[in-house]
């Protein structure tokens, strides 16, 4: 008899505490929230992003890039430390379609796209899929303080003291340009590439839809 695939308890339970938690306190913290990340006033590159200049960020015209199955490489092995200290390792999501998201919350089209990746997240969540963010640029507080405003419920790795995830990725696709977007297959290789904001979570579904689908 096929054996079920095992979903990593701590998403499901951890999931929904935290939407409840995050939920209940945005209103008391927003203005707290504000004050903190305004406090750190927008860049010259996020101001461009926004007035629709091209400087430094990627268009907004997105570069997407589709794998078959036999061209793609060796599964790529990561982990890390998230932003609530936890240990986190490829191997707890393994035989998973995984979908890994690099930002920082100073990028102006990581905002952009923040409420459609948690809306892909939670259209499959419990389907075999996992969602992880990987933070290049801030503390774990920044990403936490990210987190609870844009109701984001999946977890981010801190990775700007060590580079450790985006190290792993770099022979398979290296990471040139914030915001990027990987889909990987249930063996942990990468078939899909978004190189850009996600402006819908239209296009994300398609791809996680397609590596759920495969048979191999």
């Amino acid at each position: 008899m096929p054996v079920a695939p095992v979903v990593t308890p701590i998403r499901s339970g951890r999931r929904s505490r935290i939407r409840l938690v995050r939920r209940a306190i945005r209103a008391a913290l927003a203005a707290v929230v504000v004050v903190g990340l305004t406090g750190c006033s927008p860049d010259s590159v996020s101001d461009s992003f926004l007035s629709g200049d091209n400087t430094g960020y990627v268009a907004a015209d997105r570069a997407i890039d589709e794998i078959p199955a036999a061209d793609r490489g060796e599964p790529v092995v990561f982990g890390g430390v998230t932003e609530d200290g936890e240990d986190f390792d490829s191997a707890d999501i393994a035989g998973q379609v995984t979908v890994v998201n690099f930002w920082y919350a100073g990028c102006a089209p990581c905002r952009v796209e923040a409420e459609h990746l948690e809306a892909v997240w939670e259209k499959f969540e419990g389907e075999g899929v996992a969602f992880i963010g990987v933070n290049t640029r801030d503390q774990a507080d920044t990403a936490r303080a990210f987190a609870v405003d844009y109701d984001i419920t999946y977890p981010s790795l801190i990775d700007v003291d060590t580079a450790e995830a985006k190290l792993a990725f770099a022979e398979a696709v290296p990471i040139q340009a914030t915001p990027t977007t990987l889909v990987l297959d249930k063996q942990g290789r990468v078939a899909a590439r978004i190189i850009g904001p996600i402006d819908s979570p239209s296009i994300l579904t398609t791809l996680v839809k397609d590596a759920l689908a495969e048979t191999s």
